[in-house]
């Protein structure tokens, strides 16, 4: 709950000192556009998903690389449709994945899991021979 009353309180400050700085038409104008680009990359998620897909059957990227990036690329978007700069400065800066794996690291403290693999003597080893190869 703190951090959403934070969240507020500077985007009320930052919003109203980069309005008062541009003015009514262009802060209009910047909410628009920043809502279509957000309405558009949500549009588009699915895409960016399938890529993001292919690099992770492809071994390119980890799982836990996929969620953050799928996560933060999303959060990114509807940032860019709430309107306020403040907002607008987080969704862009979330559309990339080393700023949104940063914030992720420092802000939400997520950690990495590592596995250890332990060898287990009662396991059994198995081959699997193919009939049609023998042949």
């Amino acid at each position: 709950m703190i951090y959403f009353i934070l969240y507020l309180f500077i985007e009320v400050m930052v919003t109203t000192q980069f309005a008062s700085m541009l003015g009514g038409l262009l802060t209009f104008f910047e909410i628009i556009i920043t809502a279509g680009t957000g309405l558009f990359l949500l549009m588009n998620f699915r895409y960016t998903v399938g890529q993001s897909m292919n690099m992770l059957i492809s071994g390119q990227m980890s799982v836990e690389e996929f969620q953050k990036l799928s996560l933060f690329t999303l959060l990114g978007a509807v940032l860019l449709i709430i309107p306020g700069f403040f907002s607008d400065i987080l969704g862009l800066l979330l559309q990339f994945s080393f700023i949104g794996t940063f914030i992720a690291k420092k802000i939400f403290k997520f950690k990495n899991k590592t596995y250890t693999r332990k060898d287990n003597d009662d396991a059994i080893d198995v081959e699997v021979i193919d009939v049609d190869t023998i042949k």
